[in-house]
């Protein structure tokens, strides 16, 4: 590992990951860094760091439990994660701070409980808030290749599209989504979700995130993308979430807010010295 951090020393790391979408955690409380998006550069490149689709900074605040910022793997800043909150949560019960928590993200206070630890393993519930439709859930159309793509907009305190489609295998993720991603009706970027409807209450989607690009999972992207379907009638909740990482829970009725049910794993703590 060739990470040369601008850091206090020494410096403790946690690598967890929720649903294979992994993360390097930093407890920093109370603050001793300041560039976390440098930081998050450094660390998560898979060549020379850690290797992780994005840091996690826990931080003090008088707003819940704990706070939590999220650099992506560019350095760019998101507003919320729904696999690296269940991390947080798991973060802090292991550190005996109880089994619910409030923990404050640039899109609100989000609510968390610990719902197992069975031989190690945490599945961990949040609340991910009310899902918002800019465009009332209706179908909206961009051209990418010279086609156009349908898409849903869903807001999760974080931007995202919902695309629907026969063979989610046959989808070019890292092409098309990036083109997505960028395009200019979104000038701040999005995260895209490519959605194949398996059964009434089954999905199997894979995802392009904004500032990392393929993850093998995406918990604000499984809720949009099951709230996408069930605003349009199409998919009954509870709904369960096929991605890359494994399996995800959702459940939602429209005008409420969303629960999203999952893993959180401890992969290894490290401390860095120089």
């Amino acid at each position: 590992m060739n990470v040369a951090l601008s850091t206090t020393w020494p410096a403790t790391f946690v690598k967890m990951n929720g649903t294979q979408n992994d993360f390097v955690v930093l407890d920093e409380r109370p603050p001793r860094y300041g560039d976390y998006g440098r930081l998050a550069r450094e660390i998560c490149d898979r060549n020379e760091g850690f290797g992780a689709d994005g840091l996690l900074v826990v931080l003090e605040t008088q707003a819940g439990d704990a706070a939590m910022r999220i650099y992506n793997a560019d350095g760019s800043e998101a507003e919320m994660c729904g696999n690296g909150v269940r991390c947080v949560a798991r973060y802090l019960a292991e550190r005996g701070f109880g089994d619910t928590f409030t923990i404050a993200t640039r899109a609100g206070a989000i609510e968390t409980k610990i719902l197992s630890r069975e031989r190690g393993e945490y599945w961990v519930r949040v609340n991910m808030g009310v899902p918002q439709f800019p465009a009332g859930a209706a179908e909206e159309r961009v051209t990418v290749f010279d086609r156009a793509w349908t898409y849903i907009a869903v807001s999760m305190g974080n931007p995202h599209i919902v695309v629907p489609v026969i063979d989610v295998q046959s989808i070019d993720v890292e092409h098309l989504g990036h083109a997505l991603a960028t395009h200019p009706a979104f000038p701040n970027g999005t995260n895209v979700h490519f959605v194949e409807q398996t059964g009434r209450s089954t999905l199997n989607v894979r995802h392009y995130e904004r500032g990392v690009g393929i993850t093998k999972a995406c918990g604000t992207g499984v809720v949009a993308s099951a709230a996408a379907f069930i605003e349009r009638g199409a998919l009954r909740a509870p709904a369960i979430v096929v991605v890359p990482g494994g399996l995800l829970a959702v459940r939602w009725e429209p005008g409420r807010p969303a629960f999203l049910d999952g893993p959180a794993v401890v992969e290894y703590e490290r401390t860095i010295t120089p």
